[in-house]
């Protein structure tokens, strides 16, 4: 078991190569075949438990790594305490696996097809759960590995990145029963079909346009100033944010200049006029910004300010805990590390979109944008969704590629363009099908000029978020559940 459990540890560790930066996609449906594998040999719900708690730690301790050199390297948190809490943060991580290989033992009927629905609706189920519960962490959700060029970027759209993640799992299933196999049978050639037909049927559907050109392009400069973190909110280097971004913005004139999550190290009120009107020369302007509340708190928030309309505003709704607020009974740990402006307060649910340049534009917030019901909130109106976020916590990391990636999978499922205007990096521009068209290079201080046309139309997950992917794997855990239960059943004498 000792050896099955490293495997498994392993396998999770090589998973992470089918994200960003390698993107080798194909990797993962391998990887999760052998984790399936193993789950077919386990002898106890126990076993499989400590199988998946193993790829989980495999998986998360490699893929995000870059916690550790938020809290370390850039929160100045004491090494051995970061090593700690990085541990503990990838081991609740690694529960959701744990859990999955766990219902798949108690629930699977020893037949190949209705186990590997069964372990497909759960393994969504999972992914959907640690997406959700304590305000939710998807980062790493396998149908992210899955952007273009892979078939099943072409069902974002349609189920989302649990949806993908599912067919990845049924597909890996199907794989593992074929491979796998000992005194359950399973022929090939309806294996190969089945997966065939997952392949040819994402490559058709990403040949179609979910939404349409509206308004005119729209000529935009993503202004990445590379102000390294530990100088940001020194008060002396405050000038070198002034001056960085100032000659960005004058050195790149635009219709629009977007400015990343706070770029200026002050209160939005704090700004003087004169300046931002720098900024934006002739057009637009939208930079991220903290924001006074009335009550006295503060909201990380995004401001739009125009020549012909008056001052915008966005509040980031989903904060990030122990980064952005304080979670009940952890006041201690910020005694710990040190991150400024850590009690924000979340903004409201629903905000309509902004006014920017003809266009509808709905901002997003450092990691909010990996929530994808929640960007629904401003779609359809929304024509042009841009994330603003400063990624200088999290160092010369995976986390930024990762992020990247994830934005691209919004722009799949909403088929809108999503732009992103980072401190350090990405800042790129998506399109709506997903492929990145242009990129700065990550540290460096440089202005991305692009052409950006403004998409209107609703996709089926815009319509139903993630019902229906959801719906499919409770559908898919039934006939396992009830051939299961018919054999538990006692006989009557």
């Amino acid at each position: 078991m000792k050896g099955r459990t490293l495997f498994a540890a392993l396998l999770g560790a090589i998973t992470v190569a089918g994200f960003a930066p390698l993107e080798w996609f194909p990797l993962p449906l391998l990887t999760l075949a052998g984790l399936f594998v193993l789950w077919r040999q386990a002898g106890s719900g126990r076993q499989a438990a400590l199988l998946g708690l193993a790829w989980g730690l495999g998986c998360f301790l490699t893929g995000v790594s870059w916690v550790y050199v938020s809290l370390h390297d850039v929160g100045g948190m004491a090494a051995p305490l970061a090593a700690v809490a990085t541990l503990a943060f990838c081991a609740v991580l690694a529960l959701f696996p744990a859990l999955v290989g766990y219902g798949y033992f108690r629930l699977r009927s020893n037949r190949p097809l209705p186990d590997a629905l069964l372990l497909a609706g759960l393994w969504a189920l999972g992914e959907w759960l640690r997406g959700w519960i304590f305000t939710g962490f998807p980062w790493l959700a396998l149908g992210y590995s899955q952007t273009p060029p892979s078939p099943l970027a072409g069902f974002a759209p349609i189920l989302g990145v649990y949806g993908i993640g599912g067919i990845l799992a049924l597909m890996a299933a199907l794989l593992a029963a074929w491979f796998g196999r000992r005194d359950i049978s399973i022929s090939p050639r309806p294996v190969l079909l089945i997966l065939l037909a997952f392949l040819v049927g994402g490559s058709l559907l990403r040949l179609v346009s979910w939404s349409h050109p509206v308004g005119s392009p729209l000529e935009v400069a993503l202004l990445q100033g590379n102000v390294p973190q530990s100088l940001k909110w020194n008060p002396e280097q405050l000038p070198l944010s002034l001056k960085r971004y100032g000659d960005l913005a004058i050195g790149h004139p635009a219709q629009l200049t977007v400015l990343p999550e706070t770029a200026i190290p002050l209160f939005f009120d704090q700004i003087p006029a004169d300046y931002l009107r720098a900024l934006a020369g002739q057009g637009e302007l939208l930079l991220g910004a903290a924001l006074r509340q009335a009550d006295g708190g503060y909201v990380n928030g995004a401001v739009a300010l125009g020549p012909d309309r008056g001052i915008q505003t966005y509040a980031k709704r989903h904060l990030v805990p122990f980064g952005e607020y304080v979670p009940p009974g952890f006041a201690w740990f910020f005694q710990l590390v040190r991150i400024p402006l850590s009690d924000f307060s979340a903004g409201p649910e629903r905000q309509p979109p902004l006014s920017i340049a003809g266009q509808k534009v709905a901002p997003n917030i450092c990691y909010e944008d990996l929530f994808g019901e929640e960007i629904l909130k401003a779609l359809p109106e929304a024509t042009l969704l841009i994330n603003l976020s400063n990624t200088a916590w999290f160092g010369d990391s995976l986390a930024q590629p990762q992020h990247l990636q994830i934005a691209r999978l919004r722009a799949l499922e909403t088929a809108r363009p999503m732009l992103r205007a980072t401190n350090t990096g990405m800042t790129a521009a998506v399109a709506p099908d997903g492929r990145v068209t242009q990129a700065l290079p990550a540290f460096r201080s440089d202005a991305l000029r692009v052409s950006v046309q403004g998409h209107a139309g609703i996709t089926p997950y815009v319509r139903h978020g993630n019902k229906a992917a959801l719906g499919l794997a409770l559908l898919a855990c039934w006939p396992a559940w009830r051939l299961g239960r018919r054999s538990r059943k006692p006989k009557s004498p």
